[in-house]
């Protein structure tokens, strides 16, 4: 364990976000302010939702939601992302800060978990960390089955069921379109059975959209889940008109684009016009121009500090930016 300059207990584990050794650039306001702003305490505990509301300047501070296309169930904009976060031996401190982590996710509306065997020890923390919290029925589960052959994608998802101490998964996917077929004929079965309620698809790489965009024309799917961001813009030119022309629901990947965006933004001031949509840190100006996308149904950073999981939050509250803000935030992103 190591500890940042407001004790709060930081994981020596990197995310594929904001939480690596990257540090940020400078903003209008800085973490310690705005966690101050907030009253998060120094032990990461769950910060109250009317001091969420103080901070927002849209009338309305709910949490902003979207359909799933194919039944009209409305989840959260921001999710929350496993990779790398959640794998990690649940000691003590890490089970506090872990704990925290999920309860303040929960309270400030959050709903969408996404995880993967692939992702080690996170289904198996992610169950016991939202039974032990009595969570569960607040959640809604995403996992995936990263094997071949239909006996193995089979011992893989009711694996993945054990870990997450889940009667019924809310979404399973095919992880990087693995035996894609194989597995979404099973998938197809499992939903029938009542075993999940949706399925779909994942990639994190734009070289892989070719074969993503095939499998959602030629398959009725729930979901797609791609990697999209202010600088990993190329689902636009296909795949996000795609699921909105098919009712498909987007989950996105890679957000901050593995950190790479912090680094970008490290020696560039938050601009003062951010404040027009309610835009307080490069976190948010970054998940904000995401959900600004109508073809986005959740933006899933990954995470393991509670006040940056605070910070990511705020981004589904507020006002988002218009298609003439949004070309600004990308032209001023882009620049040297």
């Amino acid at each position: 364990m190591s500890r940042d300059s407001r004790n709060i207990p930081v994981l020596n584990v990197q995310a594929n976000s904001r939480d690596s050794s990257t540090p940020l650039g400078m903003t209008r306001m800085t973490r310690r302010q705005a966690t101050r702003l907030i009253g998060v305490s120094a032990a990461g505990l769950c910060l109250p939702v009317d001091a969420l509301r103080a901070q927002a300047k849209s009338e309305s501070s709910a949490m902003l939601t979207r359909a799933i296309p194919s039944t009209g169930e409305k989840l959260p904009v921001i999710g929350l992302g496993t990779w790398q976060a959640f794998d990690v031996d649940l000691t003590a401190d890490n089970r506090r800060q872990l704990g925290d982590v999920l309860s303040l996710f929960v309270k400030l509306g959050g709903r969408v978990i996404d995880t993967s065997p692939m992702y080690g020890r996170a289904e198996d923390v992610i169950g016991e960390l939202t039974a032990a919290l009595g969570i569960r029925d607040k959640v809604f589960l995403a996992t995936k089955v990263w094997t071949r052959g239909k006996e193995n994608g089979i011992k893989s998802m009711e694996r993945s069921m054990t870990l997450l101490r889940a009667k019924k998964i809310d979404l399973m996917q095919v992880h990087n379109l693995v035996d894609v077929q194989t597995q979404l004929a099973t998938l197809r079965e499992w939903k029938s059975q009542g075993r999940i309620r949706y399925f779909g698809i994942t990639h994190y790489e734009a070289g892989a959209f070719a074969d993503v965009e095939k499998i959602m024309r030629s398959e009725k799917l729930d979901f797609v889940q791609i990697n999209y961001s202010i600088m990993e813009r190329e689902a636009e030119d296909r795949l996000l008109p795609l699921a909105q022309e098919r009712g498909i629901a987007v989950i996105v990947n890679r957000p901050f684009g593995g950190g790479d965006l912090f680094s970008r933004t490290r020696s560039k001031p938050l601009p003062d016009w951010a404040a027009e949509f309610d835009c307080r840190s490069w976190a948010q100006f970054f998940l904000k121009w995401i959900v600004a996308n109508s073809a986005v149904t959740c933006a899933i950073p990954a995470t393991n500090k509670p006040r940056h999981l605070e910070d990511n939050m705020m981004a589904g509250i507020g006002q988002l930016p218009d298609a003439k803000m949004r070309q600004r935030m990308v032209e001023l992103v882009s620049a040297p």
